[in-house]
């Protein structure tokens, strides 16, 4: 009987304030879309940099006689088949390198013709004019530092680059967006807020004689305080599965069937990664109204 009496409260609460429970969910849901959103960017930006990090190489660029005429760190000359295999040995004797692949100016330029070859450049570039390189390829790419330490400046050495550093922009770029969709969030989650304990205290008033009349005869006040938080709950859980819709909805439509056919260079997340989010938004959705009504009933709600 006193189940289904605070269950018909419930029922009563929700529809007396159909207006402020409909922005209730509203606000919940987008604010919590964003929050898994911003979990899922995390997780995007964290399979990208695994993905491109395993395919980044250090590129050790080698003097060329070009380059002793114009370039201040090869005034010795070009490199001699000396120094390609003292560079060669070094490398295969560092415990953070993987593999080293070697490069000569007829390979360099054939790649260039392929990737280029429409470019206004590419008919005025021959051979001589490319340089040799070693492809290094690291255990951890974090340990760039090491190579560009041990090569730098080294005698037949041009430069020491790092593909990490261009990719490095764009994973920036992304943390970007995602501490600016967590403070759109955060937000939202004011308002939700204001919203839940605003509903709460305009469903405490509207029945205040009811809960006189509990009171009266002898209820406990936590009897007295279950309908209003659940119904804060319920709200608040309804606005989670809509939440959980969006994020279900941007990974079919706009990841699987556009950004997917779209950009074939970039790894995206699964499904695995949206669904293990949703039970977490879930169990936000609900908690947070709650504590929000249980601690907005201490102060208003004189039981």
């Amino acid at each position: 009987m006193r189940a289904q009496f605070v269950l018909s409260e419930i029922g009563v609460g929700l529809r007396r304030n159909l207006t402020m429970t409909f922005a209730v969910i509203v606000s919940v849901a987008l604010s919590l879309a964003l929050f898994g959103a911003s979990l899922l960017m995390s997780d995007q930006v964290s399979t990208m940099k695994g993905f491109w990090y395993d395919k980044v190489n250090v590129s050790i660029f080698l003097c060329n006689k070009g380059d002793a005429e114009q370039d201040p760190g090869c005034t010795k000359g070009a490199v001699t088949n000396e120094q390609k295999e003292q560079i060669r040995t070094d490398l295969k004797k560092m415990p953070v390198v993987d593999t080293v692949l070697y490069e000569t100016a007829d390979q360099a330029y054939k790649h260039y013709k392929e990737q280029f070859g429409d470019s206004p450049l590419s008919s005025s570039l021959t051979p001589d004019q490319m340089q040799e390189s070693f492809r290094v390829k690291l255990k951890n790419p974090e340990k760039y530092q090491v190579v560009n330490t041990a090569f730098s400046g080294r005698p037949g050495v041009q430069s020491v680059t790092d593909q990490r550093s261009v990719l490095d922009n764009l994973f920036n770029l992304l943390n970007g967006m995602r501490y600016a969709a967590l403070g759109v969030m955060g937000l939202m989650l004011v308002v939700a807020l204001m919203l839940i304990v605003n509903t709460v205290r305009v469903s405490a008033f509207s029945r205040r004689r009811e809960t006189g009349i509990m009171r009266l005869v002898g209820a406990s006040s936590f009897y007295i305080q279950v309908p209003f938080v659940m119904e804060a709950a319920i709200a608040g859980l309804i606005g989670g599965g809509f939440a959980c819709v969006l994020l279900v909805a941007g990974k079919y439509f706009l990841i699987n069937n556009w950004l997917v056919g779209k950009i074939d260079m970039v790894n995206f997340i699964g499904w695995d990664a949206v669904l293990g989010k949703l039970p977490l938004v879930l169990t936000v959705s609900f908690l947070m109204p709650a504590f929000a009504g249980f601690f907005a009933l201490r102060k208003y709600l004189k039981v």
